[in-house]
């Protein structure tokens, strides 16, 4: 359901004031730019702040109204507040997660908590970049600070964003550095901060670099990872924590570790959304996810008898089988909840990798080495719930894996949690990588797939000292699946693959390679999440609903490639091809129209791991009264044995007439990659 047919609340027991432009002073001098949603006649109120470095101006523009607005219309004030450098702010932005980005965000708190419209308590709230910061500040304990709800977040800044995956290279670590290069110099409005407008532009594009060379030279999970990262001393947030995502995003194993981890009164929700807040979905059922978040806060910021915590502790949606496709609007599956997490329900049955291809079948050896295209069926990471986001049918991929498979089962079996394989091994490289996959096979053969791991083998004991293989020599390791809950009806079959490739989701290793599986001593361990009877008394979350959102006029965008995969039978040569943020958006009631177009391609010849490239071409546009600013900027990465190459360029415009143009060039070693 998205925000266009979301139904809209217009009743609400406040009128709500919107203050369009305010700013929040910080010691140094530098001042944040907020907009702000206050119910009036309230009186004092709690407040909660949404903290962005995404232009709460003209960027997300289109859906603050529908939740601020709610939110405020119930009686509390909301903010939305432009991170340093960012949108309309004051100063420069070094990078995300930042210490200084931290350090202003308590000092924006002790701010709202001191004015008059406030009572003295703020919660946070957000999703993706604003559900990190929220975690993070709390970790710093800003005594204003009573709550904080994270929705498609992490704990961990290495184990579970874009950038590293198992010890891996993400396809997305350069990807979002284009994507940040392509809003990061672009300039405030003169609406809300006068005629300095363009001094301020022209210190951000003097400003700008490419944030992958930072995150390209950090490849082993050091201080620069660390930092930001609550898991490091879960112990330092001491307040309440909400946290949800959803099964279609590549955060929703973060919400069972922060249960886990957290001392804190908490919550977790997982469903079967994309990235998204879970009232404005992509992938059904939606929620009224607005209704929850003032249960949560009138309980914990109003002292209000709401029930919300007499609620399990984790409450997710365990999803039905379904038919691999490239896109899913819904998907079929039923609530269920576990009072604790982790949950001492949870049974880990384990199934050994046979030589013979079975689960739980013959000890022996099987060897692989994977070509270049498995990987092609993978779909998307951090999937948005795209036309083509999905992985299709495992079968072409489990061509050149390693399968394992299972009789067909006797009755329905659920899982809940984080498959593990214990994986006995030699690698006949110095260097290499595993990819496991589960899968659901339908008894007419169709693999769809259920969770996915990927480990970098350098990392095997430890992502912090990775260690060079032994060639010949057997190793012991543990890869973890993402966290999943998944119904595997009676007469399918269970299915493990592991393959030394999967491009483009990850970097290949520099050589082809070759494993050697260890059988028997191999193990897939399933955590199995026996029948719960109370699973059926559930209280059923209301429907969705919003705010009326600000008006805008949807244009017909820029043509661009959709997802696509174009393999080359003669040459080898594979591309595939990802969009990115393509839309034409006119915002009537600021007079401001936004273009946007972007690709993200990635390309790789059978049999060379080091043909692997990445393309990126992002081209933002904006039309305001007084001026027509273009952004452009293009970029690649590729590879050698040793080193990764980063070129970046980027053209900004005025009015047709070029003010600014930079190149960078930078050569990085490969650490173990």
């Amino acid at each position: 359901m998205s925000a266009g047919t979301l139904p809209v609340r217009t009743d609400f027991p406040y009128k709500v004031r919107v203050i369009e432009s305010l700013f929040v002073p910080l010691p140094d001098g530098t001042r944040l730019a907020a907009k702000a949603w206050l119910p009036e006649g309230a009186g004092p109120v709690p407040a909660i702040l949404e903290y962005l470095p995404y232009r709460k101006h003209d960027g997300t523009r289109y859906r603050d109204q529908g939740l601020h607005g709610y939110l405020a219309g119930h009686g509390y004030a909301c903010i939305r507040l432009d991170i340093r450098g960012s949108g309309d702010s004051d100063g420069l932005l070094d990078d995300e997660y930042t210490v200084q980005e931290q350090l202003d965000g308590c000092e924006a708190i002790a701010w709202l908590a001191a004015q008059d419209w406030c009572d003295g308590q703020v919660t946070m709230i957000g999703i993706s970049w604003g559900g990190f910061n929220g975690l993070q500040i709390a970790a710093r304990q800003p005594p204003a600070l009573r709550t904080v709800i994270t929705v498609g977040s992490t704990d961990d800044r290495y184990a579970t964003d874009v950038h590293w995956v198992g010890g891996c290279l993400s396809k997305d670590n350069f990807d979002w550095s284009a994507t940040m290069m392509a809003t990061n110099d672009l300039p405030p409005d003169p609406a809300n901060v006068g005629a300095r407008w363009r001094e301020m532009w022209q210190a951000r594009m003097n400003h700008q670099r490419p944030w992958i060379s930072d995150w390209l030279r950090h490849q082993r999970r050091d201080g620069y990872w660390q930092q930001g990262s609550v898991c490091e001393d879960f112990s330092a947030i001491r307040v309440p924590v909400y946290a949800v995502s959803g099964w279609a995003d590549n955060y929703s194993e973060s919400v069972p570790r922060l249960l886990a981890g957290l001392s804190v009164p908490r919550l977790g929700l997982d469903g079967p959304w994309a990235h998204s807040y879970p009232h404005d979905v992509t992938v059904e059922p939606a929620i009224g996810w607005l209704q929850e978040v003032l249960r949560w806060c009138d309980h914990w910021m109003k002292g209000r008898a709401t029930g919300i915590m007499d609620e399990p502790m984790y409450r997710v949606w365990m999803q039905d089988s379904v038919r691999a496709a490239t896109c899913y609007d819904h998907r079929p599956g039923r609530w269920v909840g576990e009072d604790t997490w982790p949950s001492p329900r949870i049974e880990t049955r384990r199934l050994a990798l046979g030589a013979d291809g079975r689960l739980g079948g013959t000890e022996g050896q099987r060897s692989i080495c994977s070509p270049l295209w498995v990987g092609m069926a993978s779909g998307e990471v951090g999937r948005y719930g795209g036309d083509a986001d999905w992985p299709t049918d495992q079968r072409e991929d489990d061509g050149g894996s390693l399968v394992f498979l299972s009789d067909p089962l006797p009755e329905d079996l659920e899982i809940l949690g984080a498959p593990r394989i214990a994986l006995r091994f030699a690698s006949d490289k110095p260097l290499a990588l595993v990819a496991a996959r589960l899968n659901d096979v339908w008894p007419d053969g169709q693999s769809a797939r259920v969770s996915l791991g990927m480990l970098n083998l350098t990392h095997r004991d430890s992502h912090e000292n990775p260690t060079p293989l032994e060639p010949g020599k057997v190793h012991d390791t543990v890869v973890e699946l993402d966290d999943i809950a998944h119904r595997f009806p009676a007469g399918h079959r269970i299915a493990v693959a592991l393959s030394t490739v999967y491009y483009p989701l990850v970097w290949p290793s520099p050589e082809l390679v070759t494993l050697t599986v260890q059988c028997g001593a191999s193990e897939l361990h399933l955590p199995v999440r026996p029948p719960r009877a109370e699973d059926a008394g559930l209280r059923a979350f209301d429907p969705p609903e919003t705010a009326a959102q600000t008006p805008v006029v949807h244009h017909t965008a820029p043509a661009t490639t959709g997802r696509r995969v174009t393999r080359d039978l003669l040459s080898g040569t594979i591309v595939v091809d990802f969009p990115r943020w393509t839309y034409a958006m006119e915002m009537t009631d600021i007079g401001q129209t936004q273009i946007s177009t972007g690709v993200c391609r990635h390309e790789i010849t059978e049999g060379d791991p080091l043909s692997a490239a990445t393309h990126t071409d992002n081209r933002v546009e904006i039309r305001r009264e007084d001026a027509t600013i273009v952004h452009h900027s293009t970029g690649s990465l590729t590879c050698d044995a040793t080193h990764f190459v980063i070129r970046m360029q980027v053209r900004l415009s005025e009015n047709g007439t070029e003010v600014f143009a930079r190149d960078w060039t930078d050569r990085i070693p490969r650490d173990l990659v």
